[in-house]
């Protein structure tokens, strides 16, 4: 459940190709429509409630997914939605990216489907992957060092969510991703690299829902996830005039 990007870098075009990248079968259900390109988002328009529901009602009453993912969910409304249909059809292995800012700073989530997600969606979430300024926005704390990192990854766990993992790299002093347990902090470090890149969170996010999917574990999907977003870094290019897009 994502929104669709134009020009192919992030939202659902990211996380099929990703999907197909693994050797799982991707479904998309659009929870919005974007204006975007590598330049940043010009705007964010949510489909409507019965939209979006008979999207997933019609896949559910026919497919059952092993894992599923959410990008940006726009509106409480479809929080809400989503929340009902997980419960109905007993769903598992569900992986949230909140996508609450882009990369370029437009706002993608607005406070009341802040407040549903904390309050429902999260109990139902295996893996959370907020980036440091969802972190902070989820927690309600400046997250600016380590030690906030831990603090934040705390007080979102207390709301239902067994794994969050809060990816560092807007921190601008290295690429340290943070997996908590509810018990144990576990650092995954590798390289910062220079230059801006569009749908690394997607990518993030996408891997470990399908390593999900392939049975692994939490801890080793994310490891994995960690892994291949580098990679796709490393491998990343030019589309456009501004940042560059992974090659999943």
């Amino acid at each position: 459940m994502a929104g669709l990007d134009p020009c192919g870098g992030a939202g659902i075009a990211a996380d099929l190709k990703v999907f197909n990248a693994l050797g799982v079968h991707g479904m998309a259900v659009a929870s919005s429509i974007t204006a975007q390109n590598t330049l940043g988002v010009e705007g964010v328009y949510g489909v409507d409630g019965a939209t979006f529901e008979r999207q997933l009602a019609v896949l559910l009453d026919d497919i059952i997914p092993d894992a599923l993912k959410t990008g940006v969910l726009c509106n409480a409304e479809l929080v809400g939605i989503l929340v009902g249909i997980i419960k109905k059809y007993k769903l598992n292995n569900l992986v949230v990216d909140p996508v609450a800012v882009s990369s370029s700073g437009k706002e993608m989530l607005n406070p009341e489907a802040v407040a549903v997600i904390k309050r429902d969606l999260l109990p139902l979430t295996r893996i959370f992957t907020p980036n440091i300024p969802e972190a902070s926005l989820f927690s309600g704390i400046p997250v600016e060092a380590e030690s906030d990192i831990m603090e934040a990854a705390r007080i979102v766990h207390g709301m239902g969510c067994p794994i969050v993992v809060i990816t560092g790299g807007h921190l601008k002093q290295s690429a340290v991703d943070t997996y908590y347990d509810g018990r144990d902090f576990i650092r995954m470090e590798t390289a910062l690299y220079d230059g801006s890149y569009h749908g690394t969170g997607c990518v993030f996010s996408a891997t470990i829902a399908a390593n999900l999917a392939l049975g692994h574990g939490c801890l080793e999907s994310v490891q994995t996830a960690k892994r291949t977003v580098e990679a796709a870094i490393k491998d990343a290019y030019h589309i456009g005039k501004g940042m560059r897009v992974l090659r999943a």
